[in-house]
């Protein structure tokens, strides 16, 4: 055989990034390029509808290798293993210990114990590790913040007693007394002494990390990836900077932080943001002069926000969580937590627990994401993604080191603000479906209930309470004012039937009623739909014996002005009126009486709370 090789397709010249523009502007019939194909991000730079090699040959992440400086592909050079992290809270030490010792048969070799301050002492530790090999399994603890100088003790006590080698235990004590400030509004200032302490005793276990940054609670805020990133970096900035005015040594106060970080449900813009988190935080930390460029390393403990589940068909929730995790894995995080899909209305099941880690055990055994580093490497649309991301995020870090630094930043509000600005923006744009949540504000289940689930709060485990001198995050759900709409024509006893009255066009009608239903259906209302009436009088008269509450006439718009009048006329007030649509003769059915109107540019939530208002709810 010929070891020569011939190159296909030689015969075809190569077209330009101009010609292949030429010809997309004349596909588009002189519409406007930058309207229609540029996607402008939430995160504050323009998106092209294509990239080229061109593109990837003036950035500087492609020249990088896996597992080395500045890690923007990946803090391994071997493989892309993660942790399948699971949270337990041990209110009792033994029932934790059975559950983690359960779960350890299941996949999960990561373990995330949480408990209250009280609960710390030897004996409580002693039964919640008792058979639990943690120079094998990473172990994570969390408890009051007071507390954990304490936790420190008691846990390398332990593990001296155990004998475990100190290189070999992975894991971590949650300290983040800034995150109190930022999610409650506590003082939590006086603590902070605390961190150079803290990183001290456990100075001899390299991979046990203490000082943690909590951008999650940025992220289940709401916060767009942009904020989650460039916080979380003045955040573990913040510590650092810290840590190192009290005279604990760089490498070591570089090592002894981890980022636990939201995943939204921006697929590649999630892959983007942890390899550009990786890159910026090494670039922080070598501005701190470490002898080891190792200590640059970000280390991420990723988890499924819950921003975006919903209470309603919350198998939904699922999809969202099950390509949240692949932008993690593929990202090169640390360790993943799947969060169960109904952690939003009930403490989880066994069942719902157990699809979360195989949720994770699926991307590793058969889609083998663990095998391959830095699998997105090299796609001109995820390193340009990386670096417009690490660009505009590094601008906010900027601001906010000039503002005096994260601390001063979070005491002044100006994060919490910018927060829960975006998190009204975000609720503000689901109300007008600008935001799709699929099974709530968009093509709802029209035939679920609730069956007595009710959102769950959150709560603190800590104990301990502050007083709140300091602004704080709004953490509400984005699908939350829904589902209270929706719990609230459940609970008033009365559903409301709305009818289809369809007439006309029948293109038109069909695809009215379905935007009708789908709208009307997202209150709870009961929909009945028909496939079409001769007249009016035939269709009101259909829906007044049907019982119906709402009844919507659906048609073309240039039927309206023969339709709309007579049926309202007809139906006499015997219901409320609706017409689907915003037909061009609008102020003339204004004028005629008709004032419901339900179309593309309505505010949902809004329009269904007016109706529920109308209907006695």
């Amino acid at each position: 055989m010929s070891n020569n090789r011939e190159k296909l397709f030689t015969e075809f010249a190569a077209p330009t990034t101009q010609e292949w523009l030429d010809k997309i502007q004349v596909d588009l019939k002189g519409a406007d390029f930058n309207k229609k194909l540029v996607w402008r991000t939430n995160e504050g730079f323009n998106v092209q509808p294509f990239y080229r090699r061109e593109d990837v040959l003036k950035l500087k992440t492609p020249d990088a290798l896996p597992g080395e400086f500045p890690f923007v592909r990946g803090n391994k050079k071997n493989d892309n293993s993660w942790y399948v992290r699971q949270n337990i809270i041990a209110d009792n030490a033994a029932e934790a210990n059975a559950k983690a010792l359960d779960i350890l048969d299941k996949g999960v070799d990561s373990l995330g114990f949480r408990f209250h301050g009280d609960k710390v002492n030897a004996e409580f530790v002693e039964t919640l590790l008792d058979g639990i090999r943690c120079d094998i399994v990473e172990v994570s603890f969390r408890t009051c913040q007071r507390h954990v100088l304490e936790l420190a003790d008691i846990l390398t006590a332990y593990f001296e007693k155990k004998g475990y080698d100190k290189e070999k235990i992975v894991g971590g004590i949650g300290f983040d007394p800034i995150e109190k400030m930022v999610v409650g509004g506590k003082d939590t200032t006086p603590l902070l002494a605390t961190a150079p302490r803290l990183v001290e005793k456990l100075k001899d276990y390299p991979h046990m990390r203490c000082i943690m940054v909590h951008s999650e609670a940025l992220n289940n805020s709401g916060a767009y990836i942009v904020q989650e990133l460039g916080y979380a970096l003045a955040w573990g900035n913040e510590y650092l900077h810290q840590l190192v005015e009290a005279g604990v040594d760089v490498d070591l106060a570089a090592r002894s932080i981890k980022f636990y970080m939201g995943i939204s449900e921006n697929y590649f813009m999630e892959i983007a943001k942890f390899r550009a988190a990786r890159l910026l935080w090494a670039e922080i930390v070598k501005q701190y002069e470490p002898k080891c460029d190792c200590s640059c390393k970000m280390i991420v403990n990723a988890a499924t926000t819950s921003y975006n589940k919903t209470m309603f068909d919350s198998y939904v929730n699922l999809l969202r969580t099950q390509t949240e995790a692949m932008s993690a894995a593929l990202g090169g995080v640390h360790s993943i937590v799947v969060t169960p899909f109904n952690a939003v209305y009930e403490k989880p099941t066994e069942f719902s627990e157990r699809i979360a880690r195989n949720q994770q055990l699926l991307l590793k055994e058969e889609s083998h994401f663990d095998k391959v580093v830095d699998p997105s490497a090299g796609s001109y649309y995820i390193e340009e993604l990386t670096h417009s991301l690490a660009d505009v995020a590094w601008r906010q870090f900027l601001k906010i080191e000039e503002e005096g630094g994260f601390l001063a930043a979070v005491k002044a509000g100006t994060v919490q603000d910018d927060i829960n600005a975006t998190n009204d923006k975000r609720h503000a744009d689901a109300a007008k479906r600008k935001e799709f949540i699929l099974g709530t504000n968009q093509f709802p289940n029209f035939t679920e209930t609730a069956e007595g689930k009710e959102p769950l709060a959150c709560s603190c485990c800590c104990g301990h309470k502050e007083e709140a001198p300091f602004k704080s995050i709004n953490s509400t759900r984005m699908a939350a004012d829904f589902e209270q709409l929706r719990l609230a024509t459940e609970k008033s006893g009365k559903t409301p039937v709305a009818f289809m009255l369809t007439i006309g066009n029948l293109a038109w009608r069909q695809a009215r009623a379905q935007f009708s239903s789908n709208f009307l259906a997202c209150a709870g209302y009961k929909i009945i739909d028909n496939l079409g009436f001769d007249t009016v009088e035939e269709g009101v008269d259909a829906a007044l014996k049907a019982g119906a509450d709402i009844v919507v006439l659906c048609s073309s718009d240039d039927e309206y002005a023969t339709y709309s009048v007579p049926a309202f006329n007809y139906l006499a007030n015997r219901a409320m009126f609706i017409v689907a649509g915003a037909p061009a003769c609008m102020d003339e059915l204004k004028a005629a009486g008709i004032e419901n109107f339900v179309h593309v540019k309505c505010n949902v939530l809004e329009t269904l709370k007016e109706y529920n208002g109308k209907l006695g709810i």
